[in-house]
């Protein structure tokens, strides 16, 4: 039971590795095209971006029911709960929070939900497949805190 539990932890936090590289280098890399609109004013509730969110759905089904289905692999239910745990928490961060895609009233005056938002908004100042900064979800540099006295940083989120 012990090692499920750090099966799932342990896949949570190396998802966030895993989403900062694909933000990185396939969303602003080979994929801009399904990522661009999310950097842009666009019509409607869905965004071509969200065929990403698709992806790694099926990633995390696909582990989960091989290992159901295999008793020797049944780690792989438990990577994908970790993969799945991450979704979660991104989609609430990310598309509710952040993006308020699904309207509720939530409380960010917390250190931590500035810091990621301020990150969050920085990185959305740039509509370009080059040149964007702060690739993270869930976790972003203490650069990003009100305090700082980075000018780049602290214009940017003024304009927000």
């Amino acid at each position: 039971m012990l090692l499920n539990v750090v099966l799932v932890l342990g896949t949570f936090l190396f998802m966030e590795g895993v989403a900062w590289f694909t933000h990185k280098y396939v969303m602003h890399g080979f994929l801009w095209d399904w990522h661009r609109d999310h950097h842009n004013h666009h019509k409607g509730f869905f965004e071509r971006n969200d065929l990403f969110a698709v992806v790694f759905s099926l990633t995390a089904i696909g582990l989960i029911l091989i290992g159901v289905d295999i008793p020797t692999l049944n780690f792989l239910t438990w990577i994908g709960a970790g993969v799945t745990l991450y979704g979660l928490f991104y989609f609430i961060f990310h598309d509710v929070i952040v993006h308020r895609r699904v309207k509720m009233k939530i409380d960010t005056s917390g250190r931590y939900m500035q810091r990621i938002m301020r990150a969050h908004y920085v990185h959305h100042k740039v509509h370009t497949k080059q040149g964007a900064e702060a690739f993270g979800f869930l976790y972003a540099p203490k650069k990003y805190d009100r305090s700082v006295k980075n000018t780049s940083t602290a214009n940017a989120v003024k304009e927000q």
